[in-house]
């Protein structure tokens, strides 16, 4: 079991937005002006690619801020969205290598072929779609309707800004269901869809922005090390019998030994299968942690908790021995042994999947 943090943050909550500066109205009455009312009038053109071929094209940091955008009737191109937007259609697209910064909303593909993609979003849609391959970082399950040939792997992808396009789209970088994809249309005795090889990287697919475009400034990697959403083996199965659950507490700093403790534990070999970022409420602290849910109320009451599922011969021990080592005086649960620690495992991400509406 983990120790006891004694850190303690000092939040400040924003202070919520009323109207701005009052204006007068037509009887002298203070009439209040809200900030979309102050906003310059945007050209939609700003929010649209259309009709391009053979050319580098999209949009660098800061230029959607959280807006929609449309990219449709392009062809050969490779685009570049270094943003975060609100939702992305895509359609009738052919031959394109593909970007997305994190969507706060849907991205949606339609009547596309032949197209290569990263993809950050709450949620995935593709309809009409064939022979696609998708690097995906999905909060919820993906779905394709009357669409063969899709090809799926796990988001890997870096450029300085990202971090902050999640917290801006209101995603979790540990919430990835790619690989649990539904399909509306199924065809008997075939599959519209399967995983990308395990060893693929988002490089073999999408290349780097030219040297000559305007998206060569961004500094970007596609290594899975440098990755903002960490590589889950999720849907291709676990290696050993043996894994183990490890739950991190919110603090200020539960990202980042999250983060910290999965290259720690995949630096011996061991696998990350899948992991969660979800409220627990006082309630249910029983029925996730059972035996081992004395004293984890007060924790639980403190913001959403980061869970990790590693896999190997080994991994249990492994595991203690790195949050003894390394996380002495932050609050964690680890599972105590091998023989309690799939039970550990499956109540927990039940538990999550039921939340999320998995």
């Amino acid at each position: 079991m983990g120790c006891f943090f004694s850190r303690r943050s000092d939040r400040r909550d924003r202070a919520s937005s009323g109207p701005d500066d009052e204006a007068r109205g037509k009887d002298g009455v203070a009439v209040g002006r809200y900030s979309w009312d102050l906003r310059e009038k945007v050209d939609p053109k700003d929010y649209m690619l259309t009709g391009m071929k053979d050319v580098t094209a999209g949009r660098l940091p800061g230029k959607l801020n959280g807006q929609q955008f449309v990219i449709q009737d392009c062809e050969n191109c490779n685009i570049y969205v270094f943003d975060h937007s609100a939702t992305v259609n895509i359609d009738d697209c052919s031959n394109c290598r593909i970007v997305l910064g994190p969507v706060k909303g849907s991205v949606f593909f339609r009547d596309c072929k032949n197209v290569k993609c990263a993809v950050a979003c709450q949620q995935f849609r593709a309809r009409d779609c064939s022979k696609m391959d998708v690097f995906l970082c999905c909060s919820t399950q993906p779905i394709i309707e009357s669409s063969s040939g899709m090809k799926f792997g796990c988001f890997q992808y870096y450029y300085p800004e990202l971090t902050f396009h999640f917290k801006d789209a209101g995603l979790s970088i540990f919430n990835n269901n790619w690989s649990n994809v539904h399909d509306f249309s199924p065809v008997p005795g075939e599959s519209n869809w399967s995983l990308l090889p395990e060893d693929a990287t988002v490089l073999d697919y999408v290349p780097l922005p030219d040297a000559d475009s305007e998206f060569s400034t961004i500094r970007v990697s596609t290594e899975a090390g440098k990755s903002i959403v960490p590589l889950t083996r999720a849907a291709r199965g676990k290696g050993s019998d043996e894994s183990c659950l490890i739950v991190f507490f919110s603090d200020d700093y539960t990202t980042a030994n999250a983060r910290k403790l999965i290259d720690k534990a995949t630096g011996k070999g061991f696998v990350l299968i899948q992991t969660k970022e979800v409220s627990i409420r006082p309630e249910d602290v029983k029925r996730v942690f059972q035996s081992n849910a004395e004293g984890l109320s007060e924790f639980i009451t403190k913001g959403q908790v980061v869970a990790l599922e590693l896999n190997g011969d080994g991994v249990v021990e492994a595991c203690r021995r790195i949050a003894i080592e390394v996380f002495a005086g932050t609050k964690l649960f680890v599972s105590e042994n091998k023989n309690s620690s799939s039970r550990d495992v499956d109540n927990f991400f039940n538990f999550a999947d039921m939340q999320m509406g998995l």
